[in-house]
């Protein structure tokens, strides 16, 4: 009888399978799942600070949305940077000095810091968790072949949806403290990021399969037992319009480096800016204003708020695990990465944007669910680079990535100061501290939010359909070596 075949052991059924899990390469990944909870736990702080942070500090709607915008201020200037840097510095140290930025920036509203301290506290964090996406992505990729990365990426995205579902009913609970209060809600992300730079400094480290190990001359497999390059994936049937048979995936890893402008100059990555800037508006209205909206138009309990708050970024989690293991398990039966990954994002996004417009005029848990579903199927925006890193160089990928990032967290600028503005142009005006809100400003910030939703409604279902055309790695990468690859 034939002995039963070896499943590779970088993968996680395999390393399951074979007993001889490759601890320090899912240990890694979870360690940046956790980084990327603390990330979007200090996005979600603000909005859930909202109400007693606006009434202590006298802010209108419009000045609060302006300090939920500022936290893009620099996001898109040091993701760009630091993605270039990245070709160059290993990894490793970039979020490590990420983590220990993080921390100390949120001790200063802790100390009492007013208006003023919180806006530019905001700005600082902004530009040090810019380049967070792109190097956690481009880290993982370093400890896995690119057939295998699908899940491993999609785990370190999921954390992005995972740090508000856990974060925020432990936030919710310091901030209804009596004894701790809204501010012990920076002071508490401080410490939780100074205990993962901990962890990170002893565990840390650039995987086998990464940019700078290739430039050492290290061997794929070198200093990694058990991470093995997985099998080929077979070729697919060709694409109409392209111009070779297969997925990119099969030779990602060997694509010549290419200028950076003509990659940037694709149709392709236009469509992933404006198809992030819409997810990236989704997490600008989720971080700033949707405690607002569950409070004020539900009528949630504050008791609740922290718990409903959870509910999109529940959908984000399992959108981003279910996107990534179809994408996966298509790739590996050789569907190209252009309908394995590039329009399972479009599709996605274009069903989030129907959402939104069917979300104005909903009351009670019809608005809850809408919604939840709408702002949740929004959370994917890490497909959008993960797609795009196929058909560049693993040299460029980091940059590109980050290039990419910035450029789309521009959403994020505006959705947090466009739907406080709109509230202002409403003629909504927040009550004083202690003060109940009356019936007609609740109906004023409701009109001025339901602007928004119709917005972002038309905006996503155009950037979605647009996806599912033009997000074609396939087709972009091998134009792109084709024409203008060289070797370095």
């Amino acid at each position: 009888m034939s002995a039963a075949p070896q499943v590779a052991d970088h993968t996680l059924r395999g390393a399951i399978a074979n007993g001889r899990m490759n601890r320090r390469a899912w240990l890694v990944t979870a360690l940046l799942v956790v980084f990327q909870i603390i990330n979007f736990a200090d996005k979600a702080v603000l909005g859930l600070v909202a109400d007693p942070a606006i009434r202590e500090l006298g802010l209108t709607a419009g000045e609060f949305g302006m300090i939920g915008s500022s936290f893009f201020f620099l996001f898109a200037i040091s993701a760009v940077v630091v993605g270039f840097v990245a070709a160059r510095v290993p990894t490793k140290w970039l979020l490590l000095s990420m983590g220990v930025a993080w921390a100390v920036i949120q001790f200063p509203m802790l100390a009492g810091g007013g208006a003023a301290v919180l806006l530019v506290t905001r700005i600082m964090l902004g530009a040090a968790e810019g380049p967070a996406t792109p190097i956690t992505l481009q880290h993982v990729h370093g400890w896995f072949a690119p057939a295998e990365r699908g899940l491993p990426s999609s785990l370190v995205a999921a954390g992005s949806t995972l740090g508000p579902i856990i974060a925020a009913p432990v936030l919710a609970w310091i901030i209804a403290h009596p004894e701790l209060g809204w501010r012990w809600a920076f002071g508490f992300l401080g410490v939780l990021g100074l205990v993962w730079s901990l962890a990170w400094l002893l565990v840390g480290r650039d995987g086998p399969f990464s940019h700078t190990a290739r430039r050492r001359g290290t061997a794929a497999t070198a200093g990694a037992p058990a991470v093995a390059a997985a099998p080929a994936v077979p070729a697919g049937p060709a694409e109409a319009g392209t111009a070779t048979s297969g997925s990119i995936a099969d030779r990602a890893d060997a694509l010549g480096i290419v200028p950076i402008r003509r990659i940037l100059g694709t149709r392709m990555f236009a469509v992933a800016v404006l198809a992030g800037a819409g997810c990236f508006w989704a997490q600008g209205f989720l971080t700033t204003w949707s405690p607002k909206y569950l409070s004020s138009i539900v009528a949630v309990s504050p008791e609740a708020i922290g718990a409903l708050s959870t509910l999109p970024w529940i959908v984000g989690a399992l959108a981003l695990l279910a996107l990534g293991y179809a994408s996966r398990f298509l790739m590996r039966r050789g569907v190209t990465v252009r309908w394995a990954l590039g329009a399972l994002f479009g599709g996605t996004l274009l069903v989030s944007g129907v959402c939104f417009l069917l979300l104005p005029g909903l009351q009670g848990a019809a608005a809850i669910a809408v919604v939840t579903v709408g702002a949740g199927l929004a959370m994917i925006y890490p497909l959008a680079p993960t797609a795009v890193a196929f058909c560049v160089s693993s040299k460029q990928r980091a940059a590109v990535m980050a290039t990419l990032t910035g450029l789309a967290s521009l959403g994020g600028v505006i959705a947090p100061a466009m739907v406080g503005g709109l509230m202002d142009a409403a003629g909504y005006v927040p009550a004083p501290k202690g003060v109940k809100e009356s019936a007609e400003m609740i109906a004023r910030l409701g009109a001025g939010m339901d602007t928004s939703f119709w917005a972002i409604g038309v905006y996503l279902v155009l950037v979605g359909a647009l996806s599912v055309l033009l997000l074609n790695p396939d087709r972009t990468g091998t134009r792109l070596q084709e024409r203008f690859a060289f070797s370095g």
